[in-house]
């Protein structure tokens, strides 16, 4: 079984900076709980004002599939909808080297 890597992007508006970091701490603590999560890291963008990437490791597909169906998850997508300049990015992948 492989590991499944994920990189999600997102971009806030300026105006809503403190809440969505908020939201995002929150998401973070929330699923680094869960099973099958190895890594999940929440960087913030050196240069570009209000972007953040999430840096996902899952043991599994079907770990992340799970994560996709939590409450946490759900809430952060529906707190954090209005806040977005636009749609959240997400490159999910295999290791290959």
């Amino acid at each position: 079984m492989k590991n499944l890597h994920i990189v999600a992007l997102f971009q806030f508006k300026e105006s809503d900076l403190m809440d969505a970091l908020e939201l995002l701490k929150k998401l973070v603590f929330e699923t680094r709980k869960e099973e099958g999560c190895l890594q999940y890291d929440l960087i913030e963008d050196t240069t570009n004002k209000g972007v953040f990437f999430i840096v996902e490791l899952w043991e599994s597909e079907e770990h992340h599939h799970q994560h996709n169906g939590t409450d946490h998850l759900m809430n952060f997508r529906n707190q954090s909808a209005s806040m977005l300049e636009k749609s959240a990015q997400v490159y999910k992948g295999y290791k290959t080297f």
